[in-house]
């Protein structure tokens, strides 16, 4: 049995596949841990994770805002977390990165700006590759990529900064997971790329105890 309930709030969640929880063999990914969790302390939250695989910042834009709309009506206590930057920094090969530093500068800072504008927002940094395995091929005929923490973590500073520019709570998440030997482990569990479910619950642990995440329940 769940506590007697304190409060409702929906929450829809953007981004690629670390939203949506790619390689997680138990299907529930970090976000649907951290809902369990504050399910657990009396907390009614219904969340939508609106992760797309592959998505960039370029293919997100143009889409989160109907997404979101039609799931966060303006009677609800409705919020907003993002998570992207994986694919926007990616290399692919024999084309180039998938978005220059610019552009997705430029789209994020926009993007971001008519989030928190709109309703609540919260932005967590990007998820670090483990590079001593390649990724996987994992479409048939799909191009190849290559991630670069090196480059990865020029989009994460850029991205970091947009955010204390708009006054948008970071989670530095790339930061944090980069020289942690426990992630470099868990992130070979899934698919080669993304974590297995140990590796999910590794980031909804830490995210769950975030003051930014924490102060819109307790």
């Amino acid at each position: 049995m769940y506590p007697e309930r304190k409060s409702h709030s929906r929450i829809c969640f953007i981004g690629d596949a670390f939203t949506v929880g790619a390689g997680d063999e138990t299907s529930q990914g970090w976000v649907s841990r951290l809902a369990q969790n504050e399910w657990k302390n009396g907390h009614d939250i219904t969340v939508y994770n609106l992760g797309i695989r592959g998505n960039s910042c370029r293919q997100i834009a143009p889409r989160w805002r109907n997404e979101c709309e039609l799931r966060l009506p303006d009677n609800a206590n409705g919020r907003l977390v993002f998570m992207f930057g994986g694919n926007d920094a990616k290399e692919v090969v024999g084309q180039g990165i998938e978005v220059s530093l610019e552009d997705a500068a430029e789209i994020a800072e926009k993007m971001m700006t008519e989030a928190t504008q709109w309703l609540p927002t919260l932005w967590i940094g990007m998820v670090p590759m483990n590079e001593e395995l390649p990724y996987p091929l994992l479409l048939r005929g799909a191009p190849q990529f290559r991630f670069s923490n090196a480059r990865q973590t020029e989009y994460n500073a850029v991205y970091k900064d947009i955010a204390s520019k708009l006054d948008i709570p970071f989670f530095d998440l790339h930061s944090l997971l980069l020289d942690d030997p426990r992630w470099m482990e868990l992130t070979q569990r899934g698919d080669g790329s993304n974590p297995a479910g140990e590796g999910y619950a590794y980031i909804a642990d830490k995210l769950s105890a975030w003051p930014a995440w924490r102060a819109w329940f307790d």
